[in-house]
């Protein structure tokens, strides 16, 4: 091999290794520390998590299975701490203020079918958003483990 072959072939690969720390490093500025993928940032961060906040309450407001549990809400308050819980949740830089999810629904009867729709709601709301399917599951499964804090038996 010729030595101007191999001086353009360790040019082609040193901008190919750069080209690599660049993408790998593109790729990590989504991942907390320890290396996980932040859901904060897959749900779009604060934007994002605003977004969803504001459709799901559009979502809410149209549902006639629902609507009803929430006529008499304080819709300012309720976007407020829907924001901060879904921040939360999803390892974001928020503390969640409110009540917690088994002194909110005490004694409000919730059943699976309207625990349902408010999930159905959920996931209306995140594609709105356009917020992509592995972190709407993700959000999910996270806000999964609360049903048996709001639905009673």
């Amino acid at each position: 091999m010729s030595e101007s072959s191999v001086m353009i072939q360790r040019t082609v690969l040193a901008a190919l290794a750069t080209s690599i720390v660049i993408i790998l490093g593109a790729c990590t500025t989504s991942t907390t520390a320890n290396g996980k993928d932040s859901l904060y940032q897959a749900l779009g961060a604060a934007p994002g998590i605003e977004q969803i906040a504001d459709n799901f309450i559009m979502e809410i407001a149209y549902d006639p299975r629902i609507f009803d549990r929430f006529a008499d809400s304080n819709v300012e308050r309720f976007r407020e701490k829907i924001i901060e819980h879904f921040c939360f949740i999803a390892d974001g830089p928020c503390e969640y203020t409110g009540d917690s999810m088994v002194l909110v629904h005490r004694g409000m009867d919730i059943n699976s079918a309207e625990f349902n729709a408010v999930v159905e709601d959920l996931i209306d709301a995140m594609d709105k958003a356009g917020t992509p399917i592995s972190a709407q599951n993700r959000l999910l499964e996270r806000l999964a483990g609360l049903r048996p804090q709001i639905i009673e038996i």
